[in-house]
């Protein structure tokens, strides 16, 4: 293993479970200003001191800032450290970190406060590698999980020369390094129902019930799902709310469905095929959300090869299905990784875990990818 990864992973992984218990502590559900700020104000005390910072506005309305951390150095290369401090656990469920034998459980443990705390400690490594970068930038956004609209800093970062997205890792089935390459395309449709309420005992059949027609438009998505066809779509309605009372036929309604899929122009597809009525009802479609895939295998296999030669072992680009900020990035900075994180499991669940031991193998390949970058 190169002399660098190896000190360098060695002092992160001595800090790197005391930092995460840190920020874990703090709640930060998508969209909550306190607990972004919060967030903002442990990382800023984990960054290297000389390290200039800057707040600027989140992509979202109504957010806290996002925070944007800048070392500069003689070299020539920039490199690009992003990751997000926002999760999906509402304030009421928050779960503190704690540790279950080699499991350190926590409300965004894995998605993503464990890949944060690798990405603030490399930047801190950077300190001592400032003749090979002109500029290395952390990217710490406070909306990824629940972000509709356009994401506002790819024109900032365009034509940088490397990309690391520290979302979860994994090991490949042969037990591989794996850092993702490629990414689904993933949207959000939302379908609003108009239809006419009524009493449901006296007189059901005065109204036009919206449940019925969101539950039909739900099934439409659904048989859309083709996991293992050509474009690997996946289609899953999530969120359906309608009705006001046991006992009054629903008049409005919501249906929230959740696609990915290789291609823009699948999930396109699901929604240009919705029925617009169903019973009566009014049905309108509208895509709230279309994040980019992502498809980095070509631009950086060298990249993948000099990281493993530096780390000692193989790193193998793999696909993965969520969506990460790593997509918006990709188009701009073509060397883009993503996957740099610890190892662990249960995202957005109560159980939600960061695998102990992989604090310290994982910062090792994220500081072998940031060594090849700045080879290259």
């Amino acid at each position: 293993m190169d002399t660098w990864v190896q000190r360098a992973a060695g002092e992160i992984a001595r800090r790197a479970e005391r930092e995460l218990d840190a920020l874990v502590a703090v709640s930060s559900p998508s969209g909550d200003v306190h607990g972004a700020e919060e967030c903002a104000a442990v990382c800023a005390a984990l960054l290297p001191s000389d390290a200039e910072v800057e707040r600027p506005p989140c992509s979202s309305p109504r957010h806290a800032p996002d925070l944007i951390a800048r070392l500069r150095g003689t070299g020539s290369r920039r490199i690009l450290l992003v990751g997000h401090v926002d999760t999906v656990v509402a304030h009421a469920h928050h779960k503190p970190l704690r540790r279950e034998g080699e499991r350190l459980l926590g409300s965004g443990a894995v998605d993503m406060k464990g890949g944060v705390v690798l990405a603030l400690a490399a930047l801190r490594a950077l300190t001592a590698r400032r003749a090979d970068f002109a500029e290395a930038a952390l990217l710490l956004v406070c909306d990824e999980e629940w972000r509709s609209a356009p994401f506002a800093h790819v024109e900032r970062f365009a034509g940088w020369d490397a990309c690391l997205c520290f979302e979860a890792g994994e090991l490949t089935p042969h037990g591989d390094e794996g850092v993702v390459v490629r990414r689904k395309a993933a949207g959000t449709i939302k379908v609003h129902a108009r239809g006419r309420s009524a009493h449901s005992g006296s007189a059901p059949e005065r109204g036009r019930n919206a449940l019925l027609a969101l539950a039909a438009a739900a099934q439409a998505v659904a048989a859309r799902h083709a996991p293992d066809g050509p474009d690997h779509l996946t289609a899953v309605p999530t969120v359906l709310r309608a009705g006001e009372a046991f006992n009054i036929v629903p008049g409005r309604g919501e249906l929230s469905c959740d696609l990915r899929a290789d291609s823009d122009a699948a999930i396109l597809g699901v929604l240009e095929t919705l029925p617009r009525e169903v019973g009566g009802v009014a049905l309108e479609p509208e895509l709230i959300r279309l994040w980019p895939g992502m498809s980095s295998e070509e631009a950086t296999a060298p990249l993948l090869a000099r990281a493993g030669a530096a780390l000692g072992r193989p790193v193998v680009g793999v696909r993965r299905g969520g969506a990460s900020d790593a997509s918006h990035l990709a188009p701009v900075i073509p060397l883009t990784v993503d996957g740099l994180g610890p190892r662990g499991g249960k995202a957005h669940n109560p159980g939600e875990f960061v695998l102990a031991d992989s604090l310290a193998s994982r910062a090792e390949v994220a500081l072998a990818l940031i060594d090849a970058a700045l080879a290259s």
